[in-house]
């Protein structure tokens, strides 16, 4: 029995993850290589649509190697990517995402459906298992959409091996997720209103205030930095399409906002 731990039953199989056998005195290429990776990203439902959002650090290894990074890559008009891993592979991924939908568009003269496009990044993560399985390729992206039919925003989740899951009120992956998760989770339940019914500037703060909790206990992930004048990349997906929030818009909400404890009537934690 494995308890549907998938990396156990590939190696009680004989599967080796990573490169086969080498010949003698020849170390693994990726032994030498700091891969760049991507981290944190989040989404959540509140009460216009979905809100998506990422930290601007991609490090390798220890190694700070960006600080400006947009880890929430617009899609289409109405559906956004954001990645945590690889970057090289899922800009690409996002590349393909993105001429598809639009061919799609253009030569059936409709927009694909939810449900294809869903699948769509299914397919592609599927198709990028042998990278994702010798660690030098893996993506776990969240993709984020407003279903005009059904008048609701959407998150999907999904593992490196292109398994999709459905957040019904958010959703998180990266190395700073498990910071935030269980945040979100007593903020939904227990907070002063539940995630759903936040208006946008409370979102927004709660987005922020969440980015800092994450880069105080990961060193992957990448705060505010008010000198640089740099903050994180949140979208919003609502009913008009994707908008992106100006940083000076971040900069005056993370000054008056997000900086100290939250007072009465404020966003924030409501533990107390």
């Amino acid at each position: 029995m494995h308890n549907g731990d998938f990396w156990s039953l590939l190696k009680s199989t004989g599967y080796q993850l990573g490169p086969g056998p080498l010949p003698a005195g020849r170390e693994p290429i990726e032994s030498k290589i700091a891969l760049t990776q991507g981290t944190t990203i989040f989404g959540l439902k509140y009460k216009d649509g979905v809100l998506v959002a990422g930290d601007r650090r991609a490090t390798a290894g220890t190694t700070v190697m960006y600080d400006r990074t947009d880890k929430v890559l617009e899609i289409d008009r109405h559906s956004v990517m954001a990645i945590a891993g690889v970057p090289a592979t899922a800009f690409e991924i996002a590349r393909v995402m993105e001429h598809t939908f639009k061919y799609y568009r253009r030569s059936q003269l409709q927009e694909l459906s939810l449900e294809g496009k869903v699948r769509a990044l299914s397919k592609l993560l599927k198709e990028n298992i042998p990278m994702a399985l010798q660690g030098i390729g893996a993506v776990a992206p969240i993709y984020a959409a407003y279903d005009l039919p059904r008048k609701e925003g959407k998150i999907f989740f999904y593992d490196i091996l292109g398994a999709e899951f459905e957040g019904v009120e958010f959703a998180t992956s990266g190395s700073g997720s498990p910071a935030i998760r269980g945040v979100l989770h007593y903020e939904n339940r227990w907070g002063a209103r539940p995630l759903a019914d936040l208006p946008e500037e409370e979102a927004i703060t709660l987005t922020m205030r969440l980015l800092e909790t994450a880069a105080e206990f990961d060193s992957a992930t990448g705060g505010s930095n008010r000198e640089a004048h740099l903050y994180p990349v949140i979208k919003l997906v609502t009913r008009e399409g994707v908008r992106e929030i100006p940083q000076k818009e971040l900069e005056s909400l993370y000054a008056n906002k997000v900086v100290g404890r939250p007072g009465v009537g404020e966003p924030g934690l409501s533990i107390g």
